[in-house]
């Protein structure tokens, strides 16, 4: 079960890029509140200490203020600095506690796979999960269960098998995890190393003008004993 935190923001006007420039650095960080039940977004701004409590509190569901109202939300979506990972900015979406929300979970997995321990490679191909809940029922993260994934098998969505609070919104295709053959290494010969032949600066084959030249030798040696 989810838990609940308080959030504190700050209702702003729209600015423009440099003003939002110097919102960051002077520690806010820019967002937008925005629900099913409304056509119109109200901008806001939160200070980036108090956006890591909000993360280290665990919470996914959060309480706010915006104008006279005290209004439920959560954490549509995140931005975050390519290179810093730096938060840039926060979607915030206004829920009702008795609505279901379409959220993207955190996938844990567990467990170790037997393929895996035969050698091969393990490789994870999805690593959130978008389901439908009740705000109450958001989980932290779900788990999944490797340790049947053979030798060349694939864990694909279809497979899950979770709570029926949850109702998975995410494409059944979409593989979750596949333990791969490790790759090997083919060992390749040049094939003029085995014909025994080699080319000299100029690219002539050295081969055949010794071969010519025994030749030429072999040709004066019957000459001399003819003679």
């Amino acid at each position: 079960m989810a838990n609940e935190f308080t959030l504190e923001v700050t209702k702003r006007d729209s600015v423009s890029k440099n003003e939002i420039k110097q919102m960051r650095k002077e520690g806010k960080v820019p967002g937008i509140y925005y629900s099913h039940d409304s056509k119109n977004s109200i901008p806001f701004y939160i200070e980036r200490q108090v956006l890591r409590q909000a993360y280290k509190s665990g919470a996914r569901i959060f309480n706010i203020n915006v104008g006279s109202k005290k209004r439920t939300v959560i954490f549509k979506s995140v931005d975050y600095h390519p290179v810093t990972d730096q938060v840039l900015h926060v979607d915030l979406y206004g829920v009702k506690m008795d609505q279901a929300v379409t959220i993207s979970v955190e996938l844990k997995l567990t467990g170790s796979a037997q393929g895996v321990v035969e050698g091969g490679i393990l490789v994870q191909g999805l690593n959130e999960l978008e389901i439908d809940c009740l705000p109450m029922d958001i989980p932290e993260f779900l788990e999944v269960d490797i340790s049947n994934l053979n030798l060349g098998d694939s864990l694909r969505v279809a497979d899950l098998q979770l709570d029926e609070k949850f109702a998975i919104k995410s494409s059944e295709d979409q593989i979750i995890a596949s333990v791969t053959h490790p790759m090997k290494e083919v060992e390749t010969t040049d094939s003029t190393e085995e014909e025994g032949e080699f080319l000299d600066e100029s690219g002539t084959s050295t081969e055949s003008e010794s071969g010519a030249s025994e030749g030429s030798g072999n040709a004066e040696d019957n000459k001399t004993t003819e003679e």
